[in-house]
C-alpha cells in the first residue's frame, strides 16, 4: 500500500505542529495501536510559556519564552533552545514533537523537548544575551534537570549560551551538574565531535542512501542550502567523501560552480568575513531558489522550515533529498516529490546526529569519563547507519516513503514505552 498525499494550496499561516500531526496521522494508519495511545503520543505533555523582564540598552523589555516537553514516555526530555524573533508556541511544539520522533528513530532513551526565546541575537550585545539567557535558565530552574529535561543549542545559540545556562543552574542548585545541558564547551564537559555531529549525520545518511540507490559517491553532485553549523559541516564532510558539491548558500548569498566548489576555501572565507558567504568568489552567484532546483543528484536543505514548497518541488532536479534542517519540506511538496520518485531522507532521521552525540555527551557527564573524537565518531556513525537501516526496512515493508517509514519506526518504539508504563 502506498499512501498518497493529495496536494493542497499552501496556507498563508502554516502551522508547523499541524504539519507534524499530519505526518503522524498518515503513519498511524499503518499501526494497530489503540486510539487512546495514539492520542497520547501525538499530544504535547507539558507546555511552559513565560515572560521575564531584562534590561536591554537603557530600558526594560519583557522577553517571551517557551519550553515544551512533547513526550514523557521516556525521561529525560531532550531538545535544543533557539533564539529567534519568529519563535512562537506552535513552532516550539512542532520542534519538540520532532525531537520525540527523532530520539525514537535513533533509539535514544529520551522524550522530546524544545525551547525558544523570542529575541534577535544578532541585534543584542553579549551582555544583553547573557542576561536574557540567565533569566531564561532561572525561569526553568524547576523544569530542567539531569534526569528531567536536558536542553542543547539550536538556531541562534551555541556553546557560550549553554555555558551560561549551566552556570546559572549550578548556582541555583548549589552543585555542579554538567549533564543538565549538552552542547557545552569542551572544558565544561562538552563532547569531542559535537560541533560537527549534525552535519556528520547528514553525511552518513547520504552515503547510506546512495548505497541503497547503487550510486558511487565519487560520481555524485550535491547542493547544500545553509552554511551555518549544519550546512557547512555537511558540505565539508560530503566533499571529503568524494561528492562534488556544486552549490552552497546562506541567508546572504548562494553560489554555483559546475566543476565543484572548494569547500575549505568557502569555510575560510566565511571565517574571515563575518560568518557570511556574501562576496565569495568560488562560484557564480545565483538566487536562493535556484540552489534548491540546481541540476545535482543530491539536495541538502540545511537552513529553515518550509523552503521546499509545492512550487519548488515541481522544479527540483535532485534524485535524493537529505533534510539537514527541521521541516524543510511542506506536505504539499512531499506529495509532488513522491510522484517524481525523489527519495527524501526525512529530518527526524537525517539530522539525528546532533542529538545522538548530545546523548553521548550526557552519558560521558554521568560517568565522568570522556571518549576521544575518533570513538565518538565511530559510535555516531554506527548509530546513524543502524537507524537508517531500520527506517529503510520499515519504508519498504509498508511500501511507503522514507518519511512515513521514519514515523512508523518512531511510533512503534514510543507506543511500547507508553503501553508498558501502564495507565490509571
Amino acid at each position: 500500500m502506498v499512501e498518497t498525499v493529495t496536494a493542497k494550496p499552501a496556507q498563508a499561516h502554516y502551522s508547523f505542529f499541524k504539519g507534524v500531526e499530519r505526518s503522524f496521522d498518515l503513519a498511524a494508519k499503518y499501526t494497530r495501536f489503540e486510539t487512546g495511545i495514539l492520542e497520547q503520543i501525538k499530544a504535547c505533555n507539558s507546555v511552559y510559556q513565560m515572560k521575564f523582564p531584562v534590561r536591554i540598552g537603557d530600558k526594560i523589555e519583557v522577553i517571551e519564552a517557551y519550553r515544551v516537553q512533547h513526550s514523557h514516555h521516556k525521561l529525560p526530555c531532550k531538545g535544543g533552545i533557539r533564539y529567534s524573533m519568529d519563535v512562537n508556541q506552535d513552532e516550539v511544539m512542532a520542534l519538540a514533537a520532532w525531537m520525540s520522533f527523532k530520539c525514537a528513530v535513533a533509539n535514544l532513551p529520551y522524550g522530546g523537548g524544545k525551547g525558544g526565546v523570542k529575541c534577535d541575537p544578532r541585534k543584542l550585545s553579549v551582555g544583553e544575551l547573557e542576561r536574557i539567557t540567565r533569566a531564561y535558565a532561572k525561569s526553568m530552574r524547576d523544569v530542567f534537570g539531569v534526569n528531567k529535561d536536558i536542553p542543547a543549542p539550536d538556531m541562534g545559540t551555541g556553546g557560550r549560551e549553554m555555558a551560561w545556562i549551566l552556570d546559572e543552574f549550578n548556582k541555583i542548585h548549589g552543585e555542579d551538574m554538567p549533564g543538565v545541558i549538552t552542547g557545552k564547551p569542551i572544558v565544561l564537559g562538552g563532547s569531542l565531535g559535537r560541533d560537527a555531529a549534525t552535519g556528520r549525520g547528514v553525511m552518513v545518511s547520504t552515503l547510506c542512501a546512495l548505497k541503497k540507490m547503487g550510486l558511487d559517491p565519487k560520481k555524485v553532485t550535491a547542493s547544500v542550502q545553509g552554511f551555518g553549523n549544519v550546512g557547512s559541516h555537511a558540505a565539508r564532510l560530503l566533499s571529503e567523501q568524494g561528492i562534488k558539491v556544486c552549490a552552497i548558500g546562506d541567508h546572504t548569498a548562494s553560489f554555483y560552480n559546475e566543476k565543484g566548489i572548494n569547500i575549505q576555501t568557502a569555510l575560510d572565507y566565511v571565517k574571515t568575513n563575518g560568518g557570511v558567504l556574501k562576496g565569495f568568489t568560488g562560484g557564480v552567484e545565483i538566487k536562493g531558489s535556484e540552489l534548491l532546483t540546481a541540476k545535482v543528484d543530491v539536495l541538502v536543505p540545511a537552513a529553515l522550515q518550509n523552503v521546499i514548497t509545492e512550487e519548488v518541488a515541481h522544479r527540483i532536479n535532485a534524485k535524493l533529498i537529505i533534510e539537514g534542517a527541521n521541516g524543510p519540506t511542506t506536505p504539499e511538496a512531499d506529495a509532488i516529490l513522491q510522484e517524481k520518485n525523489v527519495i527524501v531522507v526525512p529530518d527526524i532521521l537525517a539530522n539525528g546526529g546532533g542529538v545522538t552525540v548530545s546523548y553521548f555527551e550526557w552519558v560521558q557527564n554521568k560517568m565522568g569519563y570522556y571518549w576521544t573524537e575518533k570513538e565518538v565518531n565511530e559510535k555516531h556513525d554506527l548509530s546513524m547507519e543502524t537507524a537508517f537501516d531500520h527506517v529503510w526496512t520499515n519504508a519498504h515493508e509498508f511500501k511507503t516513503t522514507m518519511r512515513l517509514g521514519a514515523y512508523i519506526t518512531a511510533l512503534k518504539k514510543i507506543e511500547q514505552g507508553v503501553k508498558l508504563k501502564g495507565f490509571f
